[in-house]
């Protein structure tokens, strides 16, 4: 299918719209005497995190079998979750300045990404609700990126073809899986090429 100039923004969460600050999580792995990194390694063992974002465990059943892996004592390693869950991340305000601007330009812009049952009240808590058109979640449509469905999901529930959508997320295999789905990717690294962004949306 030929390409064709874009007319919507598929956009995702983590790691583009949605920024991490990592000394929270920091801090509990040195308080609760934990390795770095222990926390979210723990969490996105395969086995756990694939059906925590394909609709299969909630996203406390998720956080309850994270805590049962920690190498500390039950009850600590709950507090320990619990603690590293209060902080949610942060938009990132360029991004959430383009995502506006492509908004103000006629374009229609989706929230496509991977996530738990979490992700609605997640974008309450940080304004963002009300900032994308349409939100897409694997955890409701039951399947993840890359999966082919799921971009050809996203692309009715945006109300384009995917010839006519660009799409940005900062995994390579995502945006390789999105390419071969029929839409423009590109992997975010910052802001850097904003520019090309909005002229590949002609704005």
């Amino acid at each position: 299918m030929p390409r064709e100039r874009a007319q919507a923004l598929l956009i995702d969460l983590d790691g583009v719209l949605r920024r991490w600050d990592p000394a929270p999580m920091i801090a509990v792995e040195i308080e609760y005497g934990l390795k770095p990194a222990a926390l979210p390694e723990t969490a996105m063992a395969w086995d756990i995190y694939r059906p925590a974002i394909s609709g299969e465990l909630t996203d406390a059943e998720w956080m309850r079998l994270v805590a049962s892996r920690l190498p500390i004592p039950e009850d600590k390693a709950t507090e320990a979750v619990a603690r590293w869950q209060e902080y949610r991340g942060e938009p990132d305000p360029d991004v959430l300045a383009f995502v506006r601007e492509v908004r103000a330009g006629g374009r229609k812009v989706g929230l496509a990404t991977n996530a738990t049952d979490r992700l609605r009240s997640d974008l309450d808590e940080l304004g963002l609700t009300a900032e994308v058109d349409v939100v897409i979640s694997s955890w409701e449509l039951k399947v993840h990126k890359p999966a082919p469905e799921f971009f050809a999901r996203a692309c009715e529930l945006v109300g384009v073809k995917p010839n006519q959508v660009l799409f940005v997320d900062d995994d390579d295999r995502v945006i390789r899986g999105a390419r071969a789905a029929g839409l423009s990717a590109y992997r975010w690294s910052g802001s850097q090429h904003v520019h090309l962004l909005k002229k590949a949306l002609d704005l």
